[in-house]
């Protein structure tokens, strides 16, 4: 039985308990799915192309904190990008201005109390992308749709060529567009929110950040992911993240309604 994440979490040790999810489409084969001369999933075939012959991202797809693939009951460990981006940076640490140092230090010790995770609240693009819940990539000529578990969030990449707008109007998820460059998706995203949260911990992202993406399926299995974020407000000069995913076969996703039946927010003090 497939296990879900809840979106509360206010400690540094994933210490919250998984519910189980009885119905919806479970456990339902993937199809497609290349195998090998024994009959078991080769993840490390070659990489499969949409019809323009670009790599077809499509598929349900699953942080690499998330756990061994397909494992039932597994969820992330502490060590993971999701809960600090310092993780995915060979051990650096994000370049914070001093401000933003101090934020998340507090931020830490509150036990990321007021995480938009834990009120119900969207993530931001790369707190969706590290999050332990699956997403779906669709992939289709002129666009890239990005569908998360966690709330049916969604994100739209746009491929057809438009420009980023010049005055967006500031949202969770901002403005994304990509364009291809050889095998590697490139995506550059403006136009997000004052206050976001890049990881569980409280790494903060302002309205001046920009995140650039690149995103290559070297294989049937594997998803890298490299994300570049540039907030001069926030860090003193850009850094980059790695973000891998890998597929998740024979599952899809659940409805998840974090209000639903909520009654932890009251309850996240901190420290």
């Amino acid at each position: 039985m497939r296990y879900l994440v809840p979106a509360v979490v206010v400690v540094a040790l994933w210490t919250t308990s998984f519910a189980p999810v009885a119905a919806q489409w479970i456990r339902y084969p993937t199809a497609g799915v290349p195998r090998t001369r024994d009959g078991k999933p080769d993840l490390a075939a070659r990489t499969p192309r949409a019809s323009d012959g670009k790599p077809d991202l499509s598929g349900v797809w699953q942080n690499d904190g998330y756990g061994p693939q397909n494992q039932e009951g597994a969820g992330p460990t502490p060590k993971t990008v999701f809960f600090d981006l310092s993780y995915g940076m060979k051990g650096e640490r994000p370049p914070y201005q001093p401000w933003a140092a101090t934020l998340a230090a507090q931020r830490k010790y509150d036990e990321a109390k007021d995480n938009p995770d834990a009120r119900c609240l969207p993530l931001g693009p790369l707190q969706m992308m590290a999050h332990p819940l699956p997403k779906k990539i669709t992939q289709s000529p002129g666009l890239v749709v990005i569908l998360h578990e966690r709330n049916m969030e969604f994100r739209q990449i746009f491929t057809d060529g438009r420009k980023l707008p010049d005055d967006p109007q500031p949202s969770w998820y901002g403005y994304s567009t990509g364009r291809w460059e050889g095998d590697t998706l490139v995506i550059e995203t403006i136009g997000l929110r004052d206050g976001l949260w890049a990881d569980f911990y409280g790494s903060p992202l302002t309205g001046q950040a920009k995140m650039i993406e690149r995103i290559r399926r070297p294989n049937y299995g594997t998803l890298d992911v490299q994300v570049t974020i540039d907030d001069p407000k926030a860090y003193t000069k850009p850094w980059t993240v790695s973000v891998n995913q890998h597929l998740g076969l024979d599952i899809e996703l659940l409805e998840y309604a974090c209000l639903e039946n909520e009654k932890d927010v009251p309850r996240l003090v901190g420290k």
